[in-house]
């Protein structure tokens, strides 16, 4: 993609197989988007592919990137700063100066939210705004400048407690939380962040595609976010055996950041009259343990091993009955998964050491 820089081969390739997918790309000539969220990993995916398009088809999109530091984001744009197809605002969703974004817009794709798990521990209340009140003033926003799409990015975690024999969630299917514990700040807001969507379309008529996804992982997200995958590569990066705090029994839906990007315009330009699709790659659904395995194979020269906190996790391994997301809904509409876990931890490594 023209006015990136050379650290970003890997994410350059990522953003090529993305505009590969089989969609009507040509809608999107001439719109104008704002991107909430746009230094994060799923955000910087999708104003790399609108720009990427441009590249492409001189497709004419006009981006407008917003984020809540542009001192901080600076590493992240580098070069595409200076384009003229994307404009940086900085500001925060949460009480954001609507005079900060001049002029229509055409979509608002909404990826503002705070992510890593320590925020929701250390500010719930920031975390809560984060997702109701920014959620609410960027669909009032886009309904005030004439927008026709509004696409938000959430969480399987809105789903709750699940049956312990579910494998798969699908989008129907919803479970409850402690709503007294803190830490459902973040649930909660991702859940009513979803009903703020429908009922901006049921009142206003907006074109609303609520995108769920996983645990997603690749290039863009910070070796000290916290996560799992985040904690191997930081890891694998450095050259360190990686530690594990239990048996890694624990299995889960794991999707690389370029199918989960090709997923969500997949919704977008192909979706219908469902508001919510599910975003994972079915044959991501392994343990945290073999998880960390990938990992530790991704730098085969360094011979990594993985090490257990508790001595006794090493001695036997039975994965638990995992819970994934469902992607049927998605699939339906032509969305595949390219991108196996091997690889996609190999491409997050190498971008890092890049």
């Amino acid at each position: 993609m023209s006015g990136t820089d050379p650290g970003n081969r890997v994410i350059d390739g990522d953003v090529e197989r993305i505009l590969g997918s089989d969609l009507p790309w040509g809608d999107l000539a001439g719109r104008r988007v704002l991107v909430t969220g746009a230094r994060g990993m799923l955000g910087s995916y999708v104003w790399r592919t609108l720009l990427g398009l441009n590249d492409r088809s001189a497709a004419g999109i006009e981006v407008v990137a917003l984020v809540r530091d542009i001192a901080a984001a600076t590493p992240t744009f580098g070069a595409a700063a200076d384009r003229t197809d994307l404009t940086l605002v900085q500001g925060d969703v949460s009480d954001l100066d609507p005079a900060l974004i001049d002029g229509p817009l055409d979509a608002v794709i909404h990826g503002a939210s705070p992510a890593r798990p320590a925020l929701h521990a250390s500010n719930p209340i920031g975390t809560i705004r984060a997702n109701v009140d920014g959620t609410r003033n960027m669909l009032q926003l886009a309904v005030d400048r004439g927008a026709t799409m509004f696409l938000t990015m959430s969480s399987a975690e809105v789903y709750g407690a699940q049956p312990a024999d579910r494998k798969l969630i699908g989008e129907n299917d919803f479970g409850g939380f402690d709503i007294l514990n803190p830490r459902a700040c973040y649930s909660e807001g991702k859940r009513a962040a979803e009903t703020y969507c429908a009922c901006y379309r049921a009142q206003y008529g907006l074109g609303v595609r609520i995108c769920r996804f996983g645990h997603i992982y690749g290039p863009g997200m910070a070796l000290d976010d916290g996560r799992v995958q985040a904690d191997f590569a930081a890891a694998a990066v450095a050259g360190r055996n990686i530690v594990l705090n239990s048996a890694g029994t624990a299995v889960r839906t794991y999707t690389y950041v370029s199918d989960a990007i090709a997923g969500l315009f997949t919704a977008w330009l192909r979706g219908g009259a469902d508001l919510a699709y599910n975003i994972a790659d079915k044959s991501g659904l392994i343990s945290i343990r073999e998880l960390a395995e990938l990992f530790a194979r991704s730098r085969p020269g360094l011979d990594l091993q993985l090490e257990f906190t508790n001595p006794d996790d090493s001695r036997s391994y039975q994965p638990s009955p995992g819970q994934g997301l469902d992607s049927s809904r998605l699939e339906s509409l032509g969305w595949r998964a390219q991108v196996p876990p091997a690889e996609g931890v190999a491409r997050m490594v190498a971008h890092h050491l890049e």
